[in-house]
């Protein structure tokens, strides 16, 4: 039985899914628009799991979106 929610798979490359949650808590406590963003589903009662669970997916898009795009260019690269 589930609660409905869809949960992450914790699995996976274990150094990669720490190095990320170390930089969503450090953005946390010091990045001015990720505090911000935190005040927003703090207000409407997200736990900060399922807050960190956002921000940690927000930052693996960024990374992502660095890794794509050429730096020479800045077109992203197929």
């Amino acid at each position: 039985m589930t609660s409905g929610k869809h949960r992450i798979n914790h699995n996976g490359h274990r150094q990669l899914n720490a190095a990320i949650y170390r930089t969503v808590i450090v953005r946390m406590r010091f990045h001015e628009p990720t505090i911000a963003y935190v005040a927003r589903p703090t207000a409407e009662g997200k736990s900060k799991r399922d807050i960190i669970r956002c921000l940690k997916r927000y930052v693996i898009r960024e990374v992502y979106h660095l890794v794509k795009t050429d730096p020479r260019t800045g077109e992203i690269m197929s």
